[in-house]
């Protein structure tokens, strides 16, 4: 990713941000996100599957976000279901949902034989200095600047859906309970399978 679409996708994501979200303790957040001792806008989204690259964690967030709203907006959703969030709660949900990836990955390098020559490469690696799980600990991290509804907090919780490592009774419990969390899961994958994918792909 180019310098340029990095400061591109920062823009974009503060512009929604101040749009969107305006929260008591929701500046302090903003803050956090662009000060130095955080690496949200240039850290990756994993470290070999979506998002891995500059910036993939930001982008996979924005990604989250569009598809989100897109979930939201059909019309099944809001005159079948009567599903409806608000705008502020939809940004919370998909913008933060991978909060927990903030300061988590580092880059490291090793030897990989190219046209018969060895080469270093940088690669991803994990150091995580809060262990305390995915969802849940964005949650905390969210928390510790402002409230969450009852709804964004198990919809960022539990946005892995079925592929998280929970028993799938307590997962299939939480997305019938609460739609926001059904949404944001099906979001998620999309971004992550369709729009961002591996590098194999």
């Amino acid at each position: 990713m180019t310098d340029t679409e990095l400061l591109e996708q920062k823009e974009r994501f503060v512009s929604i941000f101040r749009d969107k979200i305006h929260r008591e303790g929701s500046e302090e957040l903003l803050k956090f996100l662009l000060s130095e001792s955080c690496d949200f806008f240039t850290a990756p989204a994993s470290t070999r599957y979506h998002g891995a690259e500059l910036g993939g964690l930001c982008r996979h967030s924005l990604n989250v976000y569009d598809s989100l709203v897109d979930i939201l907006n059909r019309k099944r959703m809001k005159e079948v279901y009567g599903i409806h969030y608000s705008d502020e709660s939809i940004a919370i949900s998909a913008l933060f949902h991978d909060l927990c990836k903030v300061n988590f990955y580092k880059t490291e390098s090793r030897n990989v034989k190219k046209d018969g020559v060895w080469v270093s490469v940088p690669y991803y690696t994990i150091e995580d200095t809060l262990p305390y799980g995915h969802g849940e600990k964005s949650v905390y991290m969210v928390s510790g600047y402002m409230r969450l509804t009852r709804d964004e907090a198990f919809a960022i919780r539990y946005h892995m859906g079925f592929s998280g490592p929970e028993d799938a009774n307590q997962i299939g419990r939480a997305l019938e309970m609460f739609p926001l969390a059904f949404a944001l899961a099906v979001a998620d994958q999309e971004a992550a399978y369709f729009l961002e994918g591996t590098q194999d792909n």
